[in-house]
């Protein structure tokens, strides 16, 4: 399957189903959602996607952006999207399989550096673990990162990420 945001574009062969999900859809405009839910044979995927090197944004986007990933807004607004996507699937007895949550940042400059820290917050906000450090019962996340594009395609090598013009798409996930 292949999944498209604007000019990213993720092909997931091994996906049993798949399905857009930040918009309209579920039906509840309260909540935050993640752009996409990916079902593997043993787990599932909740991916989001930025791109504040899309070439066709205007470029005050880009520094929105990298204004909102300095001050930590952006991982509040990751958390959320998380929780609020999580909870949904729960509720809707779908969340079934251990769930990794991915965030694809295209963003060139961002180094391996950042992309720990990164990954090092989200995984306190979730929280991967329950009070005092014990693990949840349920567990709530099995895993996060936060990635780039080259560190995805590296991480990733069978789910690759690869930028389409937006003509060449339009927003929809294709079988």
């Amino acid at each position: 399957m292949t999944f498209t945001e604007r000019t990213l574009q993720i092909d997931i062969a091994d996906a049993i189903s798949g399905r857009k999900f930040d918009g309209a859809d579920h039906g509840l405009t309260s909540m935050k959602a993640v752009d996409f839910i990916v079902e593997l044979e043993d787990r599932y995927l909740f991916i989001e996607l930025k791109d504040p090197d899309d070439p066709e944004a205007p470029p005050e986007r880009r520094g929105r952006f990298l204004e909102r990933l300095r001050s930590g807004g952006l991982d509040e607004s990751l958390k959320y999207k998380y929780r609020d996507s999580f909870l949904y699937e729960w509720a809707s007895g779908r969340a079934d399989k251990p769930i990794d949550y991915f965030v694809l940042i295209a963003l060139d400059s961002l180094e391996d550096g950042h992309l720990l820290t990164r990954t090092e917050a989200l995984q306190r906000k979730l929280p991967k673990r329950g009070p005092s450090g014990r693990p949840w019962q349920r567990e709530i996340v099995r895993g996060c990162g936060v990635f780039n594009v080259e560190s995805w395609n590296r991480r990733f090598p069978l789910h690759p990420v690869s930028r389409v013009s937006a003509a060449d798409h339009d927003d929809r996930t294709a079988p």
